[in-house]
């Protein structure tokens, strides 16, 4: 498995700017990953189950988690679940092996003390927070062992429900677009509709 340093510059590109949390995310994304000793998902050979929620540093802790186990929602194979915690599971879809990874609570409400969110507190964009702010913060936590600030469970059991692909499409008899099957709605006429057209006939 890849290390920090490989997939940063990666993970940084990918997310726009630079700032503790996505570094945070990525640690945590190759912990999970190295507990359960799989590789990075190419399809959907492993799954997370993010507990973040709207925040922005949740935002950049997911995109962090992304980068490191490849589980995108393009993929869809990851879910978001909104509880508001800098927490996942990762789980390996073909022996249902998981782990759970959590920030550990005194590390993240010192992190919340810092500098960088002093600033974000203050509505500085990340981009434009002074480097001599980002960059100590950011290279303390590539470094920083995992037993000071990530809680990482141990292994357990958690079934994946697997989908089948599908590659069907029809268009919808309203606006005319291609839409895949599983997603059509039968219309009280019998005409399949994709959903924003079945919410507009029910809304007549």
């Amino acid at each position: 498995m890849k290390g920090v340093e490989e997939y940063f510059n990666v993970a940084l590109e990918f997310h726009g700017h630079k700032c503790p949390a996505m570094p945070m995310g990525l640690r945590a994304g190759l912990s999970a990953m190295r507990a359960l000793g799989v590789e990075r998902s190419k399809d959907k050979e492993l799954f997370v189950e993010a507990e973040t929620g709207r925040g922005h540093a949740a935002g950049c802790f997911l995109d962090g988690i992304m980068t490191a186990t490849g589980c995108t929602y393009g993929k869809a194979n990851i879910q978001k679940l909104y509880y508001s915690k800098m927490a996942f599971t990762l789980i390996d879809t073909k022996t249902g092996k998981a782990v759970r990874v959590s920030l550990k609570p005194d590390f993240f409400e010192k992190a919340l003390n810092s500098s960088f969110v002093g600033e974000r507190k203050k509505g500085v964009p990340p981009q434009d927070i002074p480097s001599e702010i980002t960059e100590p913060l950011v290279k303390k936590l590539l470094g920083l062992p995992e037993s000071e600030f990530l809680y990482i469970s141990d292994v357990f059991q958690r079934d994946v429900k697997k989908g089948s692909p599908n590659f069907n499409v029809r268009r919808c008899a309203q606006c005319g677009e291609a839409v895949f099957t599983d997603r059509l709605i039968i219309a009280a006429d019998g005409r399949m509709l994709c959903i924003p057209c079945a919410e507009k006939e029910k809304s007549k």
